[in-house]
């Protein structure tokens, strides 16, 4: 195949999943918005519910990154602590260097079944993005305007409110507030020394409220905290349009399994305690860069197929309308009707291309850079 065929054939491929993503997710959502009449009769069947509903959403992202683009996912942890994933409800710690490390996150809750049950300390702007941002309002995920003093009582609110979940859930938390750049990084580590707090070579300050706040109001719900730090071999510099256009990565994720009744309750001293999780954090991170590997045993958990067996589904129920329609439209000979569609297909590539944007580093969120500043007048 030519070059020019290979890129129209690309061209088509990113449409089709694209279109599947989109109007499944906004059916979903159209679903969802009728449960909530179920709220005042049976929360917990309108929480059941909206699990299996989420999953329809978030594991078409999964799917592309396990089977369309096949990117390996190497679990290194303790093999004792293995077989307690997926069992117990946890706070899962997530570095934060990667476009794509939030799908990787998802990747290790669907290998263990938690996927559709999975909450996030999100920004409150997600909350508007369609299809995910509208899917994890009706998960109850916290959504925070990252100013602490207006968010705190909301925060906690929200979290109580978790306590009575009637499904497992892994609660990921991203404590460096915002994706890791050289500039931000820089910002941060003056903010240390400043503060007396030791540098980090890898990672941003922790930002140890929002994570002490999650400890207390999840006590005695949570199990454990997972301390998770992910890496990418060969120097990969993973993208979320590199997994839809099917290149394959090789990710490598360290785990360690820390009951929480070893982090301390009170918030000074949780914060010292967190303080001190991502100076060993840094560790393990310069441990890999070194030798390629983490101090713990690689297993890789078996994939699932319900990822791909949803994808088929939404793709058997959505495509054949689609090419019925395109077909009827070129039998038709109208140039209003093909100009038509045609508008429809660039307004939809570029709202995917507008939320691929979202993930991505160099159009990241300011937050590190300006309220680190803030701290240091």
């Amino acid at each position: 195949m030519d070059i020019a065929g290979f890129l129209k054939s690309q061209f088509v491929c990113h449409l089709l999943i694209c279109y599947i993503f989109i109007v499944s997710g906004l059916i979903i959502n159209f679903i969802q918005l009728f449960t909530l009449i179920l709220w005042p009769i049976n929360k917990q069947l309108f929480r059941r519910i909206n699990c299996r509903l989420a999953y329809c959403i978030s594991s078409q992202m999964v799917m592309l990154l396990e089977w369309w683009s096949g990117t390996d996912c190497t679990l290194y942890t303790d093999p004792e602590s293995y077989h307690k994933y997926g069992k117990e409800n946890a706070i899962v710690i997530l570095n934060h260097n990667f476009e794509i490390d939030f799908l990787c996150g998802w990747n290790f809750c669907e290998r263990f079944g938690v996927l559709g049950s999975s909450k996030v300390l999100a920004k409150k702007e997600l909350s508007y993005m369609p299809i995910i941002g509208w899917m994890w309002y009706f998960l109850e995920i916290v959504f925070c305007k990252r100013k602490w003093e207006e968010d705190r009582k909301t925060v906690v609110q929200k979290l109580l409110n978790l306590r009575d979940y009637p499904e497992n859930f892994w609660f990921l938390i991203h404590c460096e507030g915002t994706r890791f750049t050289e500039q931000k990084h820089q910002i941060s580590m003056q903010v240390a020394e400043a503060k007396g707090l030791p540098k980090l070579k890898h990672h941003l300050l922790p930002r140890t409220k929002g994570f002490a706040v999650t400890v207390q109001c999840l006590r005695n719900v949570v199990s454990a905290v997972y301390d998770s730090t992910l890496n990418f071999r060969n120097n990969e510099n993973p993208t979320l349009l590199g997994v839809l256009n099917g290149k394959k990565y090789h990710a490598d994720l360290y785990v360690r399994r820390i009951p929480l009744e070893d982090v301390p309750e009170d918030e000074q001293e949780c914060s010292t305690w967190l303080h001190k999780l991502y100076q060993e954090k840094d560790a393990f991170q310069e441990e890999y860069y070194r030798t390629g590997t983490y101090p713990a045993v690689p297993t890789v958990p078996p994939r699932r197929p319900w990822t791909l067996l949803n994808w088929l589904f939404w793709a058997l129920l959505l495509l054949y309308p689609l090419f019925k329609l395109l077909i009827n439209m070129i039998k038709s000979g109208s140039s209003l009707t093909l100009a038509s569609f045609a508008f429809v297909i660039i307004i939809a590539s570029v709202g995917v291309r507008w939320m691929i944007g979202v993930t991505e580093i160099n159009k990241g969120s300011t937050y590190g850079n300006h309220d680190n500043k803030q701290k240091q007048k």
